[in-house]
């Protein structure tokens, strides 16, 4: 790698996440909880907005940007970093690597290389240092070393340059150093735009009130029958709603494929578990009964060597089972831990309104944060809206890959390409900016700096009651991620700061204000959420 170089630094690896958002943003709650409506059983991909507004666990930045004109940054970090600003919200950073840095890194890296190294009089894999650079070249081993090291060199001067750092870097590497001199390197990347706040605390922002309703109560005790529910074997042709229990074997161009077979398979008809057709052809088939089921396998189906292609399948039918739902009395209410019938219902009652009220407390506090938004200004450039487009993207395709979600089944399956998903979440990645510009402005308005032990008990918390020790905060500071806990920790503090000052009023009354309100004039005072909730 001689000679100047612009490359990046190891894509995301440089970056790895730390904490999501410490429960969320919009949670007022130390643990999520788990809504009592209907759900599915599998939950949906989303894409990551809403309640997410802080990246800082996506990052090595640390404190809130820097202002005015190139600034030395002091840094524990041996790497220093001088920052000029650019253009629509980016920066270039010029970073330095001292001499002994490098020394040491190039050291390091030849005794990585020694590993697969004879050297005459030497031990296999055991030849010192400089007798590994003199055999292989300066120049080639630290091209090695620079490799190694650059993405821990990045992480340090975004952290001495005190960015929160946006997209993917431009990075430029002039020529490797001589013997005895630092190594210099240049960045640009976008960065969190700045806000200049308006009204932000004391505003007025409709809040919905807590309301369950017969049909909700009833959902849920519906949910409670299906689960009491007993299957009782029929002696009758199957139909809709039944439980087919088979033997199955499958061929694709008269050859079996895997997962194909099955043994004393289960099936609800009508519940769309099975590849589109399948259980259509099972309604009126009875026990003993032999069928050839054809189906198509949809042109998305997961398994690539099987999506588009028609298959035949040998199916036995073993048993029909037919589902049979409790009474609706107060031996289900016993069978659930209560007296009564009525008992059941107050505690269904209760429990939703626990759940919705959580949700109105999020919704609340999501548009306190937009009202305060809107009444700052935010200067958010196209550019800079793409990057964070794409790095939620990116996060989200993190998330389900860890799901066992491959970005190709993820793109086949929604029918999109990359770049069409990445347009249509624009405008979550412009709120998300704008979000975050403005808690960080409040963050420094307010002075918040929250203490090391709150910062702990997020981590804590994150962790799921594990507290760090010592050894591992040792590293998290001197990576740089602690910094960025706390900036998460921060902004929370100030979302709480603004939702406790706000003033809310029923939602008939927030629609009725803005009403009021046209293009051209003045909102009223206190009348700038973005959105009211249960509008």
């Amino acid at each position: 790698m001689s000679g100047s170089a612009r490359r990046r630094p190891s894509g995301r690896r440089v970056l790895p996440p730390v904490i999501r958002s410490h429960e969320g943003l919009f949670s007022s709650h130390s643990a999520q909880r788990t809504s009592n409506r209907v759900q599915s059983d599998t939950p949906a991909v989303r894409w990551p907005t809403g309640p997410v507004t802080n990246q800082a666990a996506n990052r090595r930045g640390t404190t809130p940007l820097y202002s005015g004109a190139p600034t030395d940054m002091a840094t524990t970090s041996p790497v220093t970093a001088t920052v000029t600003q650019l253009p629509e919200s980016r920066v270039r950073v010029e970073a330095e690597v001292p001499a002994a840095e490098v020394e040491r890194r190039l050291a390091q890296a030849a005794r990585q290389l020694a590993r697969n190294l004879r050297v005459p009089g030497f031990r296999a894999g055991k030849a010192p240092p400089p007798v590994v650079i003199q055999r292989i070249g300066r120049a080639a081993v630290l091209d090695e070393a620079v490799r190694d090291s650059l993405g821990s060199w990045y992480t340090a001067a975004v952290d001495a340059a005190h960015i929160v750092p946006v997209g993917e870097p431009d990075l430029d590497i002039g020529d490797l150093p001589r013997e005895g001199e630092p190594l210099r390197f240049s960045i640009e990347i976008g960065v969190r735009p700045t806000a200049e706040l308006g009204e932000y605390k004391g505003v007025e922002v409709g809040r919905r009130a807590v309301e369950i309703s017969e049909e909700e109560i009833g959902a849920e005790l519906d949910r409670l029958r299906e689960r009491s529910a007993k299957l009782d074997t029929v002696e009758r042709a199957a139909e809709q709603g039944d439980f087919v229990v088979m033997d199955f074997v499958g061929q694709v161009d008269g050859e079996p494929f895997a997962g194909g077979e099955g043994r004393d398979q289960m099936v609800e008809l009508g519940s769309g578990r099975l590849v589109p057709g399948f259980e259509d052809q099972l309604v009126g088939a009875a026990a003993g009964d032999e069928r050839t089921v054809n189906i198509g396998f949809p042109e998305d189906y997961p398994a690539d060597e099987l999506a588009g292609k028609p298959a035949e399948f040998a199916v036995t039918v073993k048993e029909i089972k037919s589902k049979q739902l409790p009474e609706l009395d107060d031996e289900l209410a016993a069978e659930a831990g209560f007296d009564t019938l009525d008992e059941l219902r107050e505690d269904i009652s209760a429990r939703l309104a626990e759940s919705e009220a959580a949700r109105i407390e999020g919704e609340f506090r999501e548009a306190v944060l937009d009202s305060a938004v809107q009444a700052a200004r935010v200067s958010v450039p196209e550019p800079l809206v793409e990057a964070r487009s794409r790095e939620l993207w990116d996060q989200m395709m993190h998330s389900l890959s860890h799901q066992g979600i491959s970005k190709e089944a993820y793109l086949r399956v929604s029918g999109r390409s990359e770049d069409e998903i990445v347009s249509g979440g624009l405008d979550d990645a412009r709120q998300s900016l704008e979000r975050e510009a403005v808690l960080a402005a409040i963050v420094e308005a307010e002075g918040i700096d929250p203490p090391e032990e709150e910062v702990v008990e997020a981590l804590t918390r994150a962790a799921g009651g594990r507290a760090p020790n010592r050894k591992a905060l040792d590293r998290l500071r001197a990576s740089g991620r602690l910094e960025a806990v706390k900036e998460d920790v921060a902004q929370r503090r100030a979302l709480d700061l603004i939702t406790e000052s706000a003033k809310p009023i029923t939602v008939e009354q927030a629609k009725a204000r803005d009403k009021l309100w046209t293009p051209g004039q003045e909102r009223p005072e206190g009348a700038s959420q973005l959105w009211t909730p249960g509008s």
